[in-house]
């Protein structure tokens, strides 16, 4: 690679914590919670671009693409978390939220050494998957250099699909290379060269602001509720019974009964109540909505509107 390791901001020391091994407990957590403190205010610096990847995912979204995170270490560990995440809280297809990592699964739990200079395994574990140009890669890389990942970048622009790159370090071949560069430059590490720490956090909250918007702009949220949430446990029962008691007003009783009559289909459920619909015309106003609940209901009430006109006069 042509650039050195000491030239990266990553990798550079932090004066604040040069004296670090002498510090006592207390005052080594108030200098790590000191610097994670600078991290929301560099991500406020980038959300135009984090919004130009958001749109770009949501278009993908309703073309039947799927979003792919590309890292090695943390950075693909990362980006397996927010992927794994996405059904249990969203009701989306397994396959619609990707993560892959250097060296495969056996990576996500230890290293695996030279993975990330592995350039050919990430073309053949994007080949696996079948990219292609309807999907968006978003390459996760806090050096901005890993090879993994640059040749992911490549092979995906080849493909056609939209490419994001997400670095922390500034001119990186990253964010040179990607169709939009997200640049969290967080600075130097509490401890030198561990990326984990302000990186990592500056990564997990892009990724989090990545799918939770693609989700609110997918008709995946009504309000601040996340209407598609899958019941497959006892908690998520419950969470889905108060979900539909919040949106609706409903007492629990009513919320649990429309959540019968629904199949636990909590987009269902609501319509039913706030509309005072059956669960077959619900799941078909919701279908010609593209599954938005504020939409399905704005049309519900327009239609009732008109009819009511018609019959006056």
């Amino acid at each position: 690679m042509p650039e050195k390791l000491n030239q990266l901001i990553t990798e550079s020391r932090n004066p604040q914590s040069e004296q670090l091994d002498r510090l006592s407990t207390v005052d080594i957590l108030r200098l790590i919670n000191q610097e994670d403190q600078k991290v929301p205010q560099i991500i406020a610096e980038q959300i135009p671009s984090i919004a130009q990847a958001v749109e770009q995912i949501v278009d993908a979204f309703q073309r039947g693409g799927r979003l792919i995170y590309l890292g090695a270490g943390t950075s693909g560990r990362l980006g397996i978390l927010d992927a794994s995440e996405c059904p249990p809280t969203y009701g989306t297809d397994p396959n619609q939220v990707i993560g892959l990592i250097a060296g495969g699964k056996s990576a996500v739990f230890s290293a695996v050494e030279n993975a990330e200079d592995n350039r050919q395994a990430a073309i053949e574990d994007l080949q696996q998957i079948q990219l292609n140009q309807h999907d968006v890669l978003v390459g996760i890389a806090a050096s901005g250099r890993t090879p993994y990942v640059l040749s992911g970048i490549e092979c995906a622009k080849q493909t056609g699909c939209v490419t994001v790159g997400i670095a922390c370090n500034p001119d990186s071949a990253l964010l040179q290379q990607a169709q939009i560069a997200i640049c969290v430059a967080v600075g130097a590490e509490v401890v030198t060269g561990s990326s984990r720490m302000k990186a990592g956090t500056a990564q997990k909250l892009v990724l989090n602001m990545l799918t939770t918007a693609a989700m609110v702009r997918s008709g995946k949220v009504y309000g601040n509720l996340m209407v598609d949430v899958q019941a497959t446990n006892h908690k998520l029962i419950e969470r889905q019974k108060n979900i539909v008691m919040q949106a609706t007003g409903c007492q629990q009783q009513q919320a649990e009964q429309a959540l019968q009559a629904s199949n636990r289909h909590c987009k269902t459920a609501i319509l039913m109540l706030l509309a005072d619909l059956s669960a077959v015309q619900a799941e078909r106003l919701l279908a010609e909505h593209q599954g938005f609940i504020r939409q399905a209901l704005a049309f519900h009430f327009q239609q009732q509107n008109q009819q009511q006109n018609q019959h006056q006069q």
